[in-house]
């Protein structure tokens, strides 16, 4: 009885994510998936993911996995939407926690609640926060957007315990917090090819990375940068 609800639970994911696939591979935010095609065609290449969210919407992974056969990591601290990412990204590996800098010295952080909006609390001015956090409940229909501790690590942490051979792809978008996520890549250790990064703070995330990586496309003019490592 069990082996049977356990497949029938399988065939259930399989055709759930069958159906996203044939409704619509690319679900990236403004085709920004699409988008990156144009800089990264090749098949069963490894990506990073951070701000996964659902693992489909606004996701810049989704068709990689699933129409190019590539596998990565996915990161995204929320508990309802990681559950969500682990159910529809069954070839890749989902974290639940919200990354930090290699200098921060908590193991948990508070996190504010508003779907593809929610944010690390106090990294903004609290008016401005209020008002992300509004903007996002209003966008998503959330009714009663929350705060919730959320356990941290550094990137470096989770590709230690990956050991991926090779990473071709790191998307980062995590609402304000990327150069503290890039904080936590030991950039010795781990060096993606491409860095993908929605741009809050552009001039301090051009700096942390241009010993390394240079700007090979603003696939959205002056807000989704795309970083080559330099060499390559």
């Amino acid at each position: 009885m069990k082996t049977l609800e356990s497949r029938k639970k399988h065939l259930d994911r399989l055709m759930t994510i069958k159906a996203l696939v044939e409704a619509n591979p690319f679900p990236g935010l403004n085709g920004l998936d699409r988008r990156l095609l144009n800089h990264i065609k090749h098949r069963n290449g490894f990506f990073i993911e951070c701000g996964a969210n659902n693992g489909y919407v606004q996701s810049n992974t989704f068709y990689l996995e699933y129409c190019m056969d590539w596998k990565g990591v996915l990161v995204e601290p929320i508990p309802e939407l990681y559950n969500k990412c682990k159910y529809l990204r069954m070839n890749s590996q989902v974290f639940n926690c919200a990354l930090v800098s290699s200098d921060f010295k908590e193991d948990h952080i508070t996190m504010r609640y508003a779907g593809l909006m929610s944010i690390v609390k106090g990294n903004k001015a609290k008016d401005v926060e209020d008002a992300w956090i509004e903007r996002g409940a209003a966008r998503e229909n959330i009714a009663d957007p929350y705060e919730i501790e959320v356990r941290t690590r550094t990137l470096t942490s989770i590709l230690d315990e990956v050991a991926p051979e090779h990473i071709d792809l790191f998307s980062l978008d995590v609402e304000g917090y990327e150069l503290e996520v890039l904080k936590g890549l030991d950039l010795d250790k781990y060096r993606p090819d491409f860095i993908l990064v929605e741009m809050h703070d552009k001039d301090a995330i051009i700096n942390h990375l241009q010993d390394l990586y240079e700007v090979h496309a603003e696939l959205t003019p002056g807000w989704d940068i795309l970083f080559r490592r330099k060499g390559i």
